[in-house]
């Protein structure tokens, strides 16, 4: 029985659990120091008012969003909100800092400034069902708490991801982690074909090591790696927004991608949208200069102020690049400071290909 089958039969559909009675909290908060956390807070009545997140927990909890072709996630619980971000990091300061900033400008200034505890605060729990070989990738963020539908308790689940004709990739020139361009479609309907061929015969023998009593610890070891399997997956919101920012990047890869922008904008977006925001303006769509790329900048600056132009070309570029680059004919850290001034309009928008290595 799968993860998703034991969760139905059990019945794990219930909502939240009653919260204590107003009076216990208010006797608690008495005796508690930080009684700042366990109060409920004044009611707003400005714009940046925050309501709780109960009714969209309600909403997405046990509805599943599909990826790839038999892959999905979905919400099992979440605990906090973008209020308990808010609690969090004002409990450091106590009442005094609220009328100072807005919770959203609280929350923008936490996530701006790289203040992670507050965020850590608040927890999601998702059930999902993903390829193996996606999973090693995903189960390296070392950061949640995981349970994994096992097969060796278990027989394994019945599903593979196949791959369409059309989404057969190519491998990178200048990457060697990375996909190029797609395939010929002819190609790729010799390779979709092979593929179900070969998954159908390695669940075949899988099977028939099962029925001829074989542990199902042993007969699993040739399933190939795009049998998919199902985890439970408990990690605290900073930690989340970590995975999302790499997994979500256009260099990562697009199966892990097609999970992360899954979670990100049919889960977290939804349950904290004050924090989703500041996320997508200064992580996921942001740009981060390094000391050097600063320095390029006011060199470049320089240049076009003594030539009297308002546009850079690759030369200035190359110009004024820092000397530690000057000598590498392949460098990454040259590359992506070129990326970053063509997506500031400082540089002409021509096509960068990362190079492997300094």
């Amino acid at each position: 029985m799968s993860l998703t089958a034991a969760a139905e039969r059990s019945g794990a559909c219930r909502g939240n659990a009653e919260p204590p009675p107003v009076g216990a909290r208010r006797e608690f908060a008495k005796m508690h120091p930080l009684r700042l956390t366990v109060e409920s807070p004044p009611r707003r009545t400005d714009a940046d008012a925050m309501t709780t997140n109960a009714d969209e927990i309600h909403r997405l909890r046990w509805q599943k969003f599909p990826v790839l072709d038999d892959g999905f996630v979905t919400l099992v619980d979440a605990m906090g909100d973008d209020q308990g971000v808010v609690q969090a990091a004002r409990v450091s300061y106590g009442e005094g800092t609220r009328a100072v900033s807005t919770d959203r400008g609280l929350i923008r200034y936490l996530m701006r400034h790289r203040h992670t505890t507050p965020f850590e605060m608040v927890e999601i729990k998702l059930l999902v069902r993903v390829p193996m070989d996606t999973w090693r990738q995903w189960i390296r963020h070392r950061s949640a708490n995981v349970n994994e539908y096992s097969t060796r308790y278990s027989l394994a689940i019945d599903a593979t991801q196949r791959t369409p004709p059309e989404a057969w990739r190519s491998q990178a020139a200048t990457n060697r982690q990375g996909s190029g361009e797609p395939l010929p479609r002819e190609l790729g309907e010799k390779l979709t074909a092979a593929e179900a061929e070969f998954q159908s015969a390695a669940r075949k023998l899988y099977e028939q090591r099962i029925e001829l009593g074989v542990a199902r610890e042993q007969a699993r070891k040739d399933l190939p790696l795009s049998t998919y399997t199902e985890a439970y997956w408990k990690i605290d919101l900073h930690n989340l927004l970590h995975f999302l920012a790499l997994r979500m990047d256009s260099h990562a890869q697009w199966e892990i991608r097609s999970y992360a922008t899954t979670i990100g904008e049919q889960i977290v977006r939804p349950l904290f949208p004050l924090v989703w925001e500041a996320f997508v303006d200064y992580r996921l769509q942001g740009t981060f200069l390094t000391r050097l790329d600063c320095q390029v900048i006011r060199r470049l600056q320089e240049v076009l102020a003594q030539s009297g132009r308002t546009r850079a070309t690759l030369g200035d570029f190359l110009t004024v690049q820092d000397p530690s680059w000057v000598d590498i004919v392949r460098c990454r850290e040259r590359d992506e400071c070129q990326a970053k001034l063509v997506r500031l309009g400082l540089l002409p928008d021509v096509a960068v290909e990362p190079s492997e290595g300094d």
